[in-house]
């Protein structure tokens, strides 16, 4: 079957993510800097996981760009992605609101790194249904960047019951790695 019906359903799931997570954040009562400035660990927590939701949309995009089939394997393994995703708002509230927490900030990182193995197992799943010479295959090869996102997550769990602020500076640093363009995908569209 095609995959334009699982990528509308994908793009609407992660919709409604973004919009619970800015639903989630309170008009502050007052007009002081001060205000603002309690306010800021759930601020830093929402625009992390917002940059977070994006990088996922993102790839998402890129992965099913370059599939033109799926199979009920691949229906389940999103559904499997979407359900991590899906808890994202929960997690980001309760890191925010209590200042990144050693407990919220590694459920955050549980979470995190759930949503990552799923990606990972969407990935594997498109390249076995479309074969190992596939388009897809040869632009994710050995997938470097998913795997040491993983292991990065995991000290990141592990980091918030030390410090919690590098924990959350692990989870920056996954972010920003997946900031920087992943470019295998169209490189491999371009040849």
């Amino acid at each position: 079957m095609p995959t334009n019906r699982l990528e509308a359903f994908s793009d609407g799931v992660l919709a409604i993510i973004i919009t619970i997570m800015v639903l989630e954040l309170k008009v502050p009562h007052g007009t002081g800097w001060d205000v603002l400035t309690e306010l800021a660990p759930v601020l830093l927590s929402y625009v992390l996981s917002f940059i977070y939701v994006g990088i996922y949309w993102n790839n998402h995009h890129h992965l099913f760009h370059v599939a033109d089939k799926v199979n009920g394997a691949i229906l389940w393994a999103n559904l499997h992605l979407l359900f991590w995703l899906s808890l994202i708002p929960f997690v980001t509230g309760w890191m925010g609101e209590n200042h990144f927490a050693a407990l919220p900030a590694a459920l955050y990182g549980c979470v995190l790194l759930a949503a990552a193995i799923a990606y990972f197992m969407l990935a594997h799943c498109l390249m076995s249904h479309h074969g190992q010479e596939s388009t897809l295959a040869q632009a994710l090869g050995e997938d470097f960047k998913g795997k040491i996102s993983i292991v990065m997550y995991m000290a990141g769990i592990g980091l918030a019951f030390v410090n919690e602020w590098l924990a959350c500076g692990m989870y920056v640093a996954v972010a920003i790695m997946w900031l920087l363009p992943d470019r295998r995908i169209e490189k491999v569209i371009a040849h």
